[in-house]
């Protein structure tokens, strides 16, 4: 399978100015190495044939022919290869001489795409040579003996995908035609380009690449002139870069002098789920319906299936922590979750006229983000951290380790501080239900969870105050509270956030209160404590005996799960083979299908508890039903398990 997969190419040949035959071979060469690394479809820079600084050569027929003559030789060359290429040179049409990109697939032209807008100021005078798009009727026209469809408004259709091309300065119009054919089926675009440096010109050539494939929600790729065009007046560093939705996924090296051939994956199946989603693609076609009539869907030829496995390697991202930013940029993720976390609950306190907040401390890794949260928001609001009670409710499966820590960071915040013991109150309980406290059922843990739930919802009645939950989207995925004990609250400031990103939250505000060493000491700790709700007894020895991912699986995996399902909408066979790559050597096969299966089944099942969540700010993605997700809470899992099954 190619799990709905694209390989594509970028190419930055050596070129020689005005030497088509030199230009043309290593075009060749690098269309057959791209075909050898199975990718469908390869471009090359803007003028590729003849090289984009031939200035006033461009004016001589004998270059225009040449050009020509060399085409042909491509077209021989690569008429048994099922890789389409783009590559870019004059061509004369009616008395014009237009920049083009010629499509060519199996000796064939598939169509020729000239340039709409061609830059005329400061070191650019393209309209001294070139007619634009715009400027031209014909449809059509005759090149190496072929009739071929000529226009900006082409469309090429594969068995996987529709591309579309534009050629440079196309992309920095204020309206690209980039954003036209995205509208009217465009899921890749390609960028012939002679995008020359200059300084901080590269940087925002990443920013305009990245963020127009997001609004066009497409793959974009890129291929500028490199080494060898001539420097007279500018230098050309050679810029192959490949974007999908918003993110850069591959970059050549600048000011090489060799060769160089960047291949990448772009992930289709994510585009088409994108488009879906985001209704405002779909009304967009309306503001520039016009466009749509003029368009013609050109069919390439069937390409061989290239199946992704262990020995194709997928060339394109798959990090095993998609919710956790790398380098400087997790420093940058934390300060605004903390950010988001801390508004959301000081205009629910402010709505409210409340100036008191209720949380359960357990010494586990929840509450303590969100009593962190609780403490900063108050002083932000100017309000006494006193006005915060924290309660720690010691049940039968409490240990010495998450009591000591809940109580050391409590009076090290000072925050007010209550200890009620639930033991007594559950065993009471027990009696009037005539269930036996040595049976450490279901009905005996959540038992506890739902008298801790009553405790803080009473005090808040007490104190006019929040009970602010402490759930995160990870046990929201997986239904991992109990129905009106810890799955409820009055606002649940953690409710978008995965388990897996919290300890870096936590680790992060470890470092702020650095001159604060109990603060600091007790968060870390908190952090290396097995996670667990603690409603079992510890073993012999008083440690946890009840640890969460022994019973549900890996939080690594199943946060991995949920981002692909639920940012990608993708398949479990789809997750599955994601998950292979991202985990390698550190989960199998069947761990990974077994704990996927898992996901899957209670997804589905617990999604009676997301229908009637407490609110809590969106951060990232979210389930909240008024938020990201809207599901029935009676549908059916059975084709999710069924292809679960047969991975």
């Amino acid at each position: 399978m190619n799990y709905g997969f694209v390989r594509v190419a970028t190419a930055i040949p050596s070129v020689r100015v005005a030497d088509c035959e030199y230009n043309t071979t290593q075009i060749i060469d690098n269309i057959n190495k791209a075909e050898k690394e199975c990718a469908d479809i390869i471009c090359f820079p803007e003028m590729s044939i003849t090289g984009y600084t031939c200035g006033d050569l461009f004016l001589h027929s004998i270059l225009i022919k040449n050009a020509e003559t060399q085409l042909s030789r491509l077209l021989e060359a690569t008429s048994a290869l099922d890789i389409i290429a783009i590559v870019g040179m004059p061509v004369e049409c009616n008395g014009s001489l237009l920049n083009a990109a010629t499509v060519v697939q199996k000796g064939k032209i598939l169509g020729i795409v000239p340039k709409t807008y061609l830059p005329n100021y400061k070191e650019f005078y393209e309209k001294r040579w070139f007619a634009s798009a715009q400027q031209i009727k014909e449809r059509s026209l005759t090149l190496c003996g072929q009739d071929c469809n000529l226009g900006a408004d082409l469309l090429f259709k594969t068995r996987h995908t529709t591309f579309a091309v534009e050629i440079c300065e196309d992309l920095w119009a204020p309206v690209p035609p980039s954003s036209i054919h995205s509208l009217n089926g465009a899921e890749i675009i390609f960028n012939l380009s002679a995008d020359d440096e200059g300084t901080g010109k590269h940087d925002y050539l990443c920013e305009l690449i990245a963020n127009h494939s997001g609004r066009c929600i497409c793959g974009y790729v890129f291929s500028s002139c490199g080494f060898g065009e001539s420097t007279t007046d500018l230098v050309f560093a050679g810029n192959g870069i490949i974007a999908e939705t918003g993110k850069l996924t591959a970059k050549s090296n600048r000011f090489c002098f060799d060769s160089q051939l960047i291949i990448g994956d772009i992930d289709i199946d994510n585009i088409r789920n994108d488009r879906r989603t985001n209704t405002t693609f779909s009304e967009s076609k309306k503001v520039f319906s016009s466009f749509s009539d003029s368009y013609r869907m050109i069919e390439a030829a069937n390409q061989t299936e290239h199946t992704y496995n262990h020995a194709t390697r997928l060339l394109h991202p798959v990090e095993p922590f998609p919710f956790i930013p790398q380098g400087n940029a997790l420093e940058q993720r934390c300060k605004e979750i903390i950010s988001i976390q801390i508004s959301g609950l000081a205009k629910r306190l402010t709505h409210t006229h409340s100036q008191s907040a209720i949380i359960g401390i357990s010494g586990g890794l929840d509450s303590t983000l969100a009593l962190l949260v609780c403490a900063m928001t108050f002083d932000k609001l100017g309000l006494s951290r006193k006005g915060i009670t924290g309660v720690t409710m010691p049940g039968f499966g409490t240990t010495d380790r998450t009591y000591n820590n809940a109580t050391k960071l409590m009076e090290a915040l000072n925050i007010s501080v209550k200890e009620i013991s639930i033991a007594q109150a559950c065993l009471q309980h027990f009696n009037d239900i005539n269930h036996d406290p040595s049976n450490h059922d279901v009905v005996y843990e959540n038992s506890q969870a739902r008298e801790r739930t009553q405790i803080l919802m009473d005090i808040a009645n007490q104190t006019n105050g929040l009970v602010i939950g402490t759930g995160d989207l990870s046990e929201l995925a997986l239904g991992w509270a109990t129905y009106n004990g810890d799955h409820m609250s009055m606002y649940g400031i953690n409710a978008s956030i995965p388990k897996t990103l919290i300890k870096h939250l936590v680790k992060w505000i470890a470092r702020q209160h650095s001159e604060n060493d109990m603060v600091k000491a007790t968060l870390l700790d908190i952090i290396d404590t097995p996670i667990s709700p603690e409603l079992i007894p510890a073993d012999e020895s008083g440690n946890i005996k009840q640890k969460t991912e022994d019973l549900v699986g890996p939080y690594d995996l199943h946060d991995f799960f949920l981002y692909h399902f639920l940012r990608n909408g993708s398949s479990p066979k789809k997750i599955y083979f994601l998950a292979r790559i991202a985990f390698n050597g550190m989960f199998d096969d069947d761990t990974i299908k077994k704990w996927l299966t898992t996901f899957c089944r209670r997804f589905f099942n617990q999604q009676f508890k997301r229908s009637c969540m407490p609110d809590g700010p969106k951060v990232g993605l979210s389930l909240s039903p008024r938020g990201d997700w809207r599901m029935p809470s009676d549908a059916a899992s059975a084709l999710w398990i069924e292809e679960c099954n047969n991975l």
